[in-house]
């Protein structure tokens, strides 16, 4: 009886299936929380763009005109006319124009998405350094819009405006329009930005007021031609994205200050 019991356990060993049941047992494992995340970033895209596609149906069949109108008013209330030189190019601009503004309605849902995915992740202390920290970003961002379109768009119109007097007719095409007003507005919002980006390096130590100060000039250097690329290329239109940053730049140096100061304080505590 010994020796047939000796014969299954030599033909059938246990220890041997042993590691490779664990290794099988450790990679399933590993896998399990990068396939939770795989889910919960797909969720989390799908409910942003079905958020983003409901509002540009309601906006595109609703809201169309006045948005058509919004968008216009600075050529019309200069009674420049706007042409349409394509077939699809009114078709187009009306869509490209819905679309804006239906990611600026379903931001909300996009910013609660990408919290929920983010938020996991995070200790508590990280959570309220993410949400202040985002939530400047998003208002910087804002900001810069908001003062691009009011204050240094129409003046644009206008110098472009009076400079066509006497030389051409003003009509322009409705397709160019709208691709100048993105490509003016939105460099405005993102280098409003700057002094969180900065903040976020002087934290890491990456960053210090000294060495804002000694690299003024290659970053005055560095912006204008970052206005170069990202404005329409004319002098007044870059002039008017660099002033701004300038600013920016001085108050992102005074931020570094400011959080040196905090650091020290924190570690003498």
């Amino acid at each position: 009886m010994k020796k047939i019991l000796q014969q299954i356990t030599s033909q059938n060993p246990k220890n041997p299936q042993k590691p490779k049941l664990s290794r099988l047992m450790t990679q399933t494992q590993e896998k399990q929380p990068l396939i939770a995340h795989i889910k919960a970033l797909r969720t989390a895209l799908i409910i942003a763009v079905a958020a983003t596609a409901a509002a540009f149906v309601v906006l595109f069949y609703v809201f169309r005109e006045p948005l058509i109108d919004f968008v216009l008013a600075p050529v019309r209330l200069r009674g420049i006319e706007v042409i349409a030189t394509a077939v699809s190019e009114a078709l187009m601009m009306q869509f490209k124009t819905c679309l804006v503004a239906a990611l600026v309605v379903a931001m909300p849902v996009i910013i609660w998405q990408i919290w929920s995915f983010v938020a996991p992740a995070l200790f508590p202390n990280e959570k309220r350094t993410f949400v202040v920290i985002f939530a400047a970003t998003l208002l910087l961002f804002i900001a810069g819009v908001v003062f691009c379109y009011l204050y240094v768009f129409p003046l644009t119109i206008n110098l472009f405006w009076e400079a066509s007097e006497g030389v051409a007719t003003a009509m322009w095409s409705v397709e160019a329009y709208f691709s100048f007003v993105l490509s003016f507005v939105l460099p405005f919002g993102l280098m409003f930005d700057l002094p969180v980006v900065v903040y976020m390096l002087a934290r890491r130590g990456k960053v210090s007021y000294r060495g804002m100060a000694k690299n003024r000039k290659f970053f005055i250097l560095g912006i204008a031609a970052i206005a170069a690329i990202l404005t329409p290329p004319d002098a007044v239109s870059q002039m008017m994205l660099m002033v701004p940053m300038i600013l920016l730049y001085e108050i992102s140096a005074q931020t570094t200050r400011f959080v040196k100061k905090k650091e020290v304080v924190s570690i003498a505590a």
